[in-house]
């Protein structure tokens, strides 16, 4: 029997609450798909600042490594937002990023019929809707040197190498390959240098894949077709600052940022989380919603572990529970039977995925 070693960082806010919910599912899918999987939890962000006094601590960075695969929940609030730049939460999560060198930022984004009219777009604009953002995630704008500021100034360097944009353009022309092999590329390069070597290097390993159609598309234009005619995209390839800024608005069409998931996947490491925040608001009342870290789990057992099969029952379960009108609070106004706790919904899909 395979056995996995998931790294679990709960992280602050609902975090703990969802992650809970994304174990529940994995333990009912590894059952139904004969393999076992075992936890060990990690501090990251504020949890960990309140315990050891750093948002990354040493052990943490040790476990993730040694891990198969990282299910993160969330990190942040306003209790640690006035703390030193490199004390915030925020700073351990983009360290634990460069540590596992994930570079590449899988965001896909589903529109669920079942939730047409959650979208602000008019549901012939989003209906169909199916695409990936491929960010480019440790480069670029966010680490780039030298960045700081002098005296009424202050600058940041958006730098990157021809290696790195050829291996995250790879990334997004194997997963063009397994979909319906459209890659548009997202850049800057009638203002920016750094955008012209971008474009350049992925015209050459565009040649290694002659079935892939390839499109240059500048950002503040996707902008804009991403709420014209989302149904364009298939595989969106981007740099760090441009897909930070595009997935979020991608993630929107599909009614709730709660809905979806992300992978940041690397040579060898991986690390699985919903694409928002942590909602300290909202936190210990019940009533997140944790389909986004179920679907995170979902695709951390696809690209991370090789178990297509529990993945596609999550999957499944996902859209049955969506389809009987189960709804936990911030879909409540969509077509809902039933209002669901955070905990109801992580059990009603653990138990669609087990059968």
């Amino acid at each position: 029997m395979k056995k996995y070693r998931i790294a679990v960082i709960k992280g602050d806010g609902i975090g703990p609450e969802i992650v809970e919910e994304a174990i529940k599912v994995l333990d009912a899918v590894s059952v139904a798909e004969g393999f076992e999987i075992s936890y060990k939890e990690f501090l990251l962000g504020g949890a960990a600042i309140d315990v050891t006094g750093e948002p990354l601590p040493e052990e943490t960075i040790e476990g993730a490594m040694n891990a198969d695969a990282v299910l993160f929940g969330a990190i942040g609030g306003e209790k640690w937002d006035n703390l030193p730049r490199d004390k915030r939460p925020e700073t351990g999560l983009l360290k634990l990023r460069k540590a596992l060198g994930v570079f590449a930022n899988l965001r896909p984004v589903t529109v669920y019929d079942e939730l047409i009219n959650a979208s602000t777009l008019k549901p012939e604009v989003i209906q169909g809707v199916d695409l990936m953002v491929v960010r480019e995630l440790i480069g670029g704008i966010y680490f780039g040197e030298p960045r700081g500021r002098e005296g009424d100034k202050a600058f940041n360097t958006m730098v990157y190498s021809v290696d790195e944009v050829k291996r995250i353009a790879k990334v997004a022309f194997e997963i063009a390959m397994k979909r319906k092999k459209r890659v548009t590329s997202v850049d800057k390069a009638n203002v920016l240098e750094v955008s012209q070597l971008w474009r350049e290097s992925v015209e050459e390993v565009a040649k290694e894949y002659p079935e892939v159609t390839l499109e240059h598309m500048y950002v503040d234009n996707a902008a804009m077709q991403l709420v014209r005619d989302p149904k364009q995209f298939d595989v969106i390839l981007t740099g760090n600052i441009f897909g930070d800024i595009l997935s979020d608005e991608a993630s929107m069409l599909s009614g709730s940022i709660g809905l979806l998931p992300s992978a940041s996947i690397g040579e060898k490491h991986g690390l699985y989380e919903p694409i928002h925040g942590s909602a300290p608001d909202i936190a210990g009342q019940g009533i997140a919603n944790p389909i986004a870290t179920i679907a995170s789990a979902s695709m951390m057992l696809r690209y991370q572990l090789g178990e297509d099969a529990a993945a596609d029952r999550i999957d499944r379960a996902i859209k049955q529970v969506l389809a009987e009108g189960y709804r936990t609070k911030d879909l409540s106004s969509y077509d809902a039977k039933e209002i669901v706790s955070t905990s109801e919904m992580g059990s009603l899909i653990a138990h669609y995925a087990s059968k």
